[in-house]
């Protein structure tokens, strides 16, 4: 681990609101301002259709664009495989542009939870299909996203031409970033009980699609399994070289649920209500203890040296508890400045979206 090499972000927890009547949506708002003066890196939202309920992603990333001017903003993770890749692309390039280019796509396509599956019928997609699926929409996104058109033709997808541009604007629409940071997730060993030969052939496959069509892989829930992120990580690197692409060009992210007490007995109770609230149905499926570390900030950075030591770049923080504010200050006192350099101060703002017209001359 290089010192300063590690980035953080913070998960605002957008389905917290739904739970906890003093976290509302304008503490949420508020909350991204403090993590971005704290010195973090980014800040995320998760996504669920109504399996887990929550506020809308990208209309709140759009929300918090306009209070913040510096961190990144992210989706861990956003289900691209049950959207319409088209409508998609172009929400996302109007959130890149409106936000100046600070966005990062963390992409998945549903864990196989019955509530997902569900998700995925009333829907009219079949879940069976949904690695499929997700493939095809993540080759529209970024079609559209680099070279501003689309020629596809998919087993669900078929496109001919297609552009956002009628041939009247100045030029198509498209993002300030060309493609944005795409991060693919792949989470093999969520679900208990599946043969070791299934999940390596679920790994090569997620291998070859994060080098296909993203630029990093993100992960989770597997806090006690540093060894299991080494063997995979290996596996993606293999595939982008087959690929020729430069293996350290790939962000490695891992989305890790703490709680931060002043000791461990104290931080599990508060994180087993949370988590059980949170995730009705997955918490009955992934053991506690694989969310993340609970208790004091030596314990907690012990594990992100363990994991950083072990391949990731790049940690998205999510607070299992009530008090979101009280848990970012103390990550951001006693947790953050072992790893990274303070950040630039925040000098004002967003102003006027001046200069971040997607044009771009064809």
């Amino acid at each position: 681990m290089v010192p300063g090499s590690l980035k953080f972000g913070v998960n605002l927890n957008n389905r917290e609101p739904l739970l906890a009547p003093q976290y509302d949506i304008p503490a949420l708002l508020d909350l991204s301002v403090a993590v971005e003066e704290a010195g973090f890196d980014s800040v995320w939202v998760g996504d669920s259709l109504f399996s887990k309920p929550r506020y809308e992603p990208l209309a709140l990333l759009a929300a918090i664009s306009q209070r913040t001017s510096r961190v990144r903003l992210g989706t861990a993770c956003l289900v691209t495989a049950t959207r319409n890749p088209l409508y998609l692309a172009l929400e996302w390039a109007t959130l890149d542009v409106i936000s100046r280019g600070r966005t990062i796509l963390g992409a998945c396509m549903g864990n196989p939870e019955e509530g997902v599956r569900r998700e995925y019928k009333a829907l009219g997609l079949d879940f069976g299909k949904r690695a499929a699926i997700f493939e095809e929409g993540l080759h529209v996104l970024r079609a559209l996203w680099t070279d501003g058109r689309v020629s596809f033709h998919g087993q669900f997808f078929q496109y001919d031409d297609i552009s956002f541009s009628s041939g009247v604007e100045m030029g198509p629409l498209i993002p300030v970033q060309q493609p944005p940071p795409t991060w693919i997730v792949s989470n093999p060993r969520l679900i208990r009980g599946v043969q070791e030969d299934v999940v390596g052939r679920v790994i090569d496959r997620a291998a070859a699609r994060i080098v296909r069509y993203g630029d990093g892989w993100m992960t989770c829930c597997r806090a006690r399994h540093p060894e299991e992120l080494v063997e995979q990580l290996a596996r993606i690197r293999d595939a982008a070289r087959e690929a020729g692409k430069d293996p350290s060009s790939l962000e490695v992210a891992y989305q890790v649920t703490m709680n931060i007490a002043d000791s461990e007995a104290e931080a599990e109770r508060s994180i087993g209500e949370y988590i059980t609230q949170y995730y009705p149905e997955l918490s009955k499926a992934v053991d506690l203890g694989e969310w993340g570390p609970v208790g004091t900030p030596d314990h907690i950075a012990d594990w992100i040296a363990r994991f950083a030591e072990a391949g990731v770049t790049y940690f998205i923080c999510r607070f299992g508890a009530l008090d979101q504010f009280g848990q970012v200050a103390r990550f951001a006192q006693d947790v953050l400045p072992r790893f990274v350099q303070p950040a630039p101060a925040v000098t004002g703002r967003p102003g006027p979206l001046k200069g971040a017209h997607p044009r771009r001359d064809r």
